[in-house]
């Protein structure tokens, strides 16, 4: 238990670098939170600071979701063998960290890109087409609907199914599922603004 929380929280403050934050704030000396929808996030810095801008971080948030599970795997040799539990919470931890970051005073991202670093790394390889399958999703519902959030949930929601298709251990199922449903909560004014038709769409 006490190994458990300790990669926790190891996890938590991986996630918490608020990567968002930090590069609108040394390249435009902005505060990301009073730009756009005042989200930290990926689609909000590509608003605020331009596409490669918002590529660069979605890239490092993916790696914050991978170097949690990573550090922990190396730590304790973890694995979906022996310690599933442990890698399915530290996964968890880091996107707790990410969407709040005591740095901001708990007030940080949707932990999608997030996410999709932890499920790459959670089962491999079975994981990486599972990621792979998410990312289609996640492509044909944004270029058809150019809903950036509901691609987000979408492909979010298809990780537990594809992970239950393959059989993986439970525990990656429930966590998958979890941070789906975590995802949804976070996006759920989002979802407010496109059942009003008020939802902003991105080419």
């Amino acid at each position: 238990m006490r190994s458990a929380i300790l990669w926790m929280i190891v996890s938590y403050f991986i996630g918490s670098l608020p990567t968002g934050y930090v590069v609108t704030k040394i390249l435009k000396g902005i505060d990301i939170r009073d730009i756009g929808s005042g989200n930290i996030g990926a689609t909000n810095v590509h608003r605020a600071a331009g596409h490669g801008w918002g590529v660069f971080v979605a890239v490092i948030d993916m790696l914050k979701g991978a170097l949690a599970l990573l550090v922990t795997w190396s730590a304790t040799g973890a694995s979906a063998v022996n310690m599933p539990w442990l890698l399915s919470l530290a996964g968890l931890a880091v996107v707790v960290g990410h969407n709040y970051p005591v740095w901001l005073k708990f007030e940080g991202g949707k932990g999608v890109a997030t996410t999709y670093g932890v499920i790459f790394f959670l089962y491999p390889y079975e994981s990486f087409a599972v990621t792979l399958l998410g990312g289609a999703i996640w492509y044909a519902v944004k270029t058809t609907t150019y809903y950036v959030a509901l691609a987000s949930i979408l492909s979010l929601l298809s990780f537990p199914l594809f992970f239950w298709m393959l059989d993986a251990p439970v525990p990656f199922i429930l966590v998958s599922f979890v941070l789906a449903i975590f995802s949804i909560c976070r996006h759920s004014t989002n979802i407010d603004r496109m059942i009003k038709g008020t939802e902003n769409q991105s080419s």
